[in-house]
């Protein structure tokens, strides 16, 4: 099979078409013939090793995280599939490469796909939809009548965090560009702070939550804006000692961790402010709750351009870029 692979660390040297076999299935394991890869910040981050404490793999590595596509192969074990379904799934770490003709998924971290979207579209929502309900259900426990500030509104988080907090009942505030912003009120956001003009500081206060997708700096001007009380949830870091404990990190990056996340950690404590730091993993059974939602027209993907495979690279350079408004995929098979 084709496959885009890495075989060092490189911040310049782009992926490499290779020729690989096709993967060999574990027990719970299904094949998938990838019709659409999702492109996301973290292969970028990893392509240049920024994550290679915490993910070390085993190099050459054949990048993507997102699927979707139609199983061809069962494991002996699996119950929850049969072949010919269209399915869509992250694929887990350490098991991820969806930059390629076939992928082997295991069965816990896949869903039925979506009745009413195309492959395309199924493919931009696994890993970003997975981190919206990660942090805003399962750590953020968002209610009704809260306020929460998700930030970069236009990115593939943003914009499934937005319809997600709505969904959830809770007033919505954000930061984009002007040209973004009638995109953003369609999806719900209630207050749109420009960036390029603003200060999301002199214009937000008293919030409950916020969802961190930028630097260090932009996380502490955060806390600020929370109520006694309120928690913070970062997915660009800093990594926090808990996390380095729950993937059983060594012990010289628990200690690197600690102090990395240290004036995050004083700042919020000191405001009485929860700080979570959010690295997402792959989880089925929330994607199938995430596809009801889709389903019932309440969350819509929103695709940017849809890159052909012979192109992966090029899509992975617009992703970094940070021009991307909404999702950016590969189109594999036809």
């Amino acid at each position: 099979m084709r496959a885009f692979t890495i075989e060092k660390y490189s911040k310049h040297q782009d992926l490499k078409l290779s020729e690989l076999p096709v993967p060999q299935l574990n027990a719970n394991e299904v094949l998938v013939e990838v019709h659409a890869a999702g492109v996301n910040l973290l292969d970028a981050k990893i392509k240049t090793g920024e994550f290679k404490l915490i993910l070390p793999y085993k190099l050459p590595l054949v990048l993507g995280h997102d699927v979707a596509g139609i199983i061809i192969g069962l494991g002996k074990d699996v119950t929850k599939f049969k072949m010919g379904d269209e399915i869509y799934a992250r694929a887990a770490d350490f098991r991820i490469g969806t930059f390629a003709e076939y992928i082997a998924v295991n069965e816990n971290d896949a869903a039925l796909k979506p009745s009413n979207i195309s492959m395309e579209e199924a493919a931009s929502v696994p890993l970003v939809a997975l981190t919206a309900w990660q942090a805003l259900v399962e750590k953020g426990n968002l209610k009704r009548g809260q306020k929460v500030f998700i930030q970069a509104g236009s990115g593939g988080v943003g914009t499934i965090a937005i319809q997600l907090a709505k969904h959830l009942g809770a007033t919505v505030a954000t930061t984009a560009s002007k040209q973004s912003f009638e995109i953003l009120k369609n999806l719900g956001a209630d207050v749109l702070v420009d960036y390029k003009n603003e200060n999301f500081e002199d214009i937000l206060e008293h919030y409950d939550l916020v969802l961190n997708s930028q630097d260090q700096q932009t996380l502490h001007k955060s806390i600020n804006i929370l109520k006694p009380g309120g928690k913070v949830i970062s997915i660009s870091g800093p990594p926090t000692p808990v996390f380095a404990r729950e993937v059983n990190a060594p012990w010289f990056v628990r200690i690197l961790l600690f102090f990395f996340s240290l004036s995050t950690r004083k700042k919020a404590k000191k405001r009485n402010i929860d700080f979570f730091f959010l690295f997402m993993t792959a989880q089925g059974k929330q994607l199938s709750k995430i596809t009801k939602l889709i389903e019932s027209g309440i969350i819509k993907p929103v695709l940017d351009k849809v890159f052909p495979f012979e192109k992966t690279n090029d899509a992975l350079a617009y992703v970094k870029s940070g021009r991307a408004k909404g999702k950016v995929v590969i189109k594999i098979k036809s």
